[in-house]
């Protein structure tokens, strides 16, 4: 896929206060559809995709002036305009007809030009904006140019290249109609129109304000909201900050609140057009021109319109007077190929107005049957309904962004409507959905923050995380940072955060920016460790936090540094940690060093980079002696030290008198490693109930030790060798040390222990002695034909197992249960699909 940037200047304000497009002529992206290019024998055809008003009508157009100026053919070339806004209104004609439309002169001259194929470019502007019936593209295709067909039939056999089949094809469309179009299109080339680029925004704010200070500053506020900044990919959205900050700043006003989100910018920017009109233009004359232009927009937006002609105003009851005010402002402007037809000057504008739709006060009678086709707020935010039409999505963030109070008085103020403060309620209505689905379960938790972010509005916020007790937030941005940091604080109820941090947030680690970028790293980890602040805070405002969850995250040292600060703060009660999979390496050392003394943490899980750093055992150490330490859970994944700190280690278990379960899965220990730790658990002062030594490399000779910390240890029930080569000889010693009457040990889990039917002998054994075990697990082991002597030990009475996980004779895991009832042991479980 080709990417194609044609902006170079465009909108400039002009002294008619019109805009005035200059584009770039990209020599590629012609040499694409010369005529005289070679090609094999299917014809060109190209997609310019992109956002609305990113420039793709442009391209097209300057392509049919390219194609017919080409000064290289032997005989002219011939180019037509396809408009899909025009077409939906138009009946059953013929192909020669359609094409001749906007030139009646060609009536006879087309013909002739149709028998050169090869010669002609059709372009097909606005595929997303085509309304046809479901099939009407592919139904009953015509290649006949002189029959009369409905429009969609001519348009369908064009695309599928039944129509003048070598001929060249151009279509724009905006990205949600792709799906649809590459059905019809064969072999395409797609190229996306990506509008302003970044230096080409910036060059857009140093043209238009006349201080180079304020427009830096302009840009840099624009640039902080990543959503703001997208949409300024088309230059109407640069042109509507422009207008808007300038103006702010020409009466000596701090713009940084106007930037804080995007409904604020544009209720900035539609106020402040009318503010300086009001002594023209009396504030109850702009109360039916902005329900007028209110209602046309959100029509449009949920029938996919962005053209409206004099049938579309008639059927909503909207007079062609009641829209002046809005041409007057450039809001609203009238189209170049049909003067009866108005459009908005970009989308989000039309978006804006469709959310206003939503908080004007409105008599019913005032709509009547106009808003036939306008969904109620619950469909407006309803995933079904976002999906089949992705421009709600926008219109929702702006109906959250106007429930505001005091919007909603610059709104009353600006134009004397009133502001209806129910759809408020309308959308708290949206987090109470039935059959005790979760707030706001439509949309997901990012979608969430945003919406309520919005908002700015703490009362609203309130109440509808008010029932949230967990929350996942998945940061790529610090648009998202400052959102969840906003919405958390509201979170009273909150007791467990799932955090996970996405690359290039912050940039103080990043080993792949080049030296001269060093100022532009620092000026962005200033912003984004400040935001990182206000968001850790939550851990120690929050009383009722309990649990945080951090994972696959790339951090930083200076991030990591800010979240242990809070950790360590006495009104934090943290009692559950994860950390796994984070970045920076080091990381682990700090979040180990917050832990020290923490009081309240009992559960602690570290994975991930912790293979072979020195320091981790020791710093856990220092944890577990601590005389303040309630540690009870410790899962350590992967870790690898020496003897000394294997002894270390095994110290600290002697001391602590809090730890009850402790996992070391996929960690190395040496022999003597294996040893220490026997030894602890053989010490009286150990209170370990739970151990699992799953994946740590441990074989037949490991098991002596841990048979005889087993006769000993009568604290431990639950033990896990699972995926460690133990074998037949390393089962039955461990058999031996179970069938102590001393072992208290009720949980065993030898999976993938590589243990065949001889094994099963041993433990068939164990079980028919009075032994404490009541689940044991042996899936993945090849052991289908010691399964007789499972069931032998099954049968008797002193059996206590509960539980037993094993495999079947085709070696996949299934889990059988044994129920007691009065004398009889039942063992439930597939073997080959029998009972047993």
């Amino acid at each position: 896929m080709e990417k194609f940037s044609i902006w170079k200047n465009t909108l400039w304000p002009g002294d008619d206060g019109g805009f005035h497009n200059i584009t770039q002529r990209s020599p590629k992206l012609i040499s694409y559809l010369k005529p005289q290019t070679s090609i094999q024998s299917m014809p060109l055809t190209v997609v310019l995709h992109g956002p609305a008003g990113v420039g793709k009508t442009t391209v097209a157009k300057q392509l049919m002036l390219d194609w017919t100026q080409d000064d290289q053919a032997e005989t002219s070339n011939s180019a037509f305009y396809l408009s899909c806004k025009d077409l939906n209104h138009k009946g059953t004609c013929t192909f020669a007809e359609l094409i001749s439309a906007n030139g009646p002169d060609l009536q006879d001259a087309i013909p002739g030009i149709l028998t050169q194929a090869r010669k002609i470019l059709f372009v097909v502007d606005g595929f997303d904006e085509l309304r046809v019936p479901s099939g009407a593209l592919i139904h009953d295709i015509c290649g006949d140019w002189r029959k009369q067909k409905p429009v969609p039939v001519l348009l369908g056999s064009l695309l599928k290249r039944k129509m003048l089949p070598r001929s060249t094809l151009v279509i724009t469309t905006r990205p949600g109609a792709l799906r649809g179009l590459r059905l019809l299109v064969e072999q395409p080339l797609f190229i996306e129109i990506e509008g302003f680029l970044e230096l080409d925004r910036k060059a857009y704010f140093l043209k238009h304000f006349e201080e180079e200070m304020q427009a830096l500053r302009a840009f840099e506020l624009m640039k902080e909201n990543a959503a703001l900044f997208h949409m300024g990919s088309a230059p109407a959205v640069c042109w509507i900050v422009c207008t808007c900050l300038k103006r702010q700043m020409e009466r000596g006003e701090d713009p940084a609140s106007t930037c804080r989100t995007t409904t604020s910018l544009f209720l900035r920017f539609l106020c402040s057009q009318f503010t300086a009109a009001r002594s023209s233009c009396p504030r109850d004359c702009l109360q039916a021109p902005l329900k007028s232009v209110c209602l046309l927009a959100a029509e449009g937006i949920w029938t996919q319109t962005s053209v409206f002609d004099g049938e579309d105003l008639r059927r909503l009851g909207v007079q062609e007077s009641a829209l002046r005010p809005f041409l007057d402002k450039n809001i609203l402007r009238k189209s170049k190929d049909c003067e009866a037809c108005y459009s908005f000057i970009h989308l989000s504008v039309q978006q804006f107005l469709a959310a206003m739709f939503y908080v004007l006060e409105t008599e019913k009678e005032d709509v009547g049957g106009h808003r036939c086709h306008i969904g109620d707020v619950q469909k407006l935010l309803s995933k079904e309904g976002r999906l089949k039409n992705p421009s709600l999505t926008q219109v929702g963030y702006f109906v959250f962004g106007l429930s505001n109070k005091e919007r909603a008085t610059e709104l009353e103020t600006t134009f004397g409507c009133l502001v209806s403060m129910e759809v408020k309620q309308q959308l708290l209505k949206c987090r109470s959905m039935p059959q005790g689905k979760k707030p706001f379960s439509t949309m997901d938790a990012k979608e969430v923050l945003c919406c309520l972010y919005e908002s700015q509005e703490e009362e609203l916020v309130e109440e509808a995380v008010a029932a949230v007790t967990e929350i996942s937030i998945h940061l790529t941005s610090t648009l998202e940072m400052m959102q969840s940091s906003f919405c958390l604080k509201h979170c009273q109820n909150l007791q467990k955060i799932s955090l996970q941090v996405g690359k290039r947030i912050f940039l103080e680690n990043d080993t792949t920016l080049k030296s001269d970028a060093q100022v532009e790293r620092s000026q962005h980890d200033h912003h984004s460790l400040h935001l990182w602040a206000d968001l850790c805070s939550v851990f120690s405002s929050n009383k009722n936090l309990n649990f945080l969850d951090v994972r696959e995250s790339f951090l930083s040292q200076s991030s990591v540094r800010i979240l242990c600060e809070q950790i360590t703060h006495a009104t934090c009660h943290l009692q559950k940690v994860v950390i796994k999979n984070v970045s920076p390496a080091d990381a682990y050392r700090d979040f180990c060093l917050a832990f020290i003394g923490k009081k309240t943490l009992t559960h602690l899980v570290l994975e991930g980079s912790v293979h072979g750093d020195e320091m981790l055992l020791l710093l856990l150490c220092e944890i577990l002696k601590h005389p303040r330490c309630n540690l009870q859970y410790l899962k350590l994944g992967s870790c690898s030290d020496t003897p000394q700190r294997w002894a270390d280690f095994s110290s600290a278990l002697k001391i602590n008198q809090s730890l009850k379960c402790l996992d070391l899965t996929a960690s190395e220990f040496p022999d003597e490693g294996v040893k220490l730790l026997c030894s602890t658990l053989r010490h009286p002062m150990c209170f370990l109930q739970k151990l699992s030594l799953e994946n740590c490399h441990l074989t037949e000779a490991c098991c002596e030790e841990l048979s005889s910390a087993l006769i000993v240890n009568q604290r431990l029930t639950h033990l896990c060798l699972a995926k460690n080569n133990l074998g037949v000889g390393g089962v039955k010693i461990l058999c031996e040390g179970l069938s102590y009457p001393e072992c208290q040990l009720q949980t065993l889990v030898l999976c993938h222990c590589n243990i065949n039917r001889h094994g099963c002998k041993y433990i068939s054994k164990l079980l028919q002695g009075d032994s404490s075990l009541t689940d044991l697990d042996l899936g993945f082991n090849p052991i289908a034909t010691g399964l007789c002597f499972l069931c032998e030990a099954l049968k008797k009475p002193n059996c206590n197992l509960k539980c037993l996980g094993s495999p079947t004779q085709s070696g996949t895991v299934y889990s059988s249960s044994v129920q007691r009832s009065e004398d009889k042991i039942i063992l439930r479980g597939k073997v080959s699909g029998n009972q047993t």
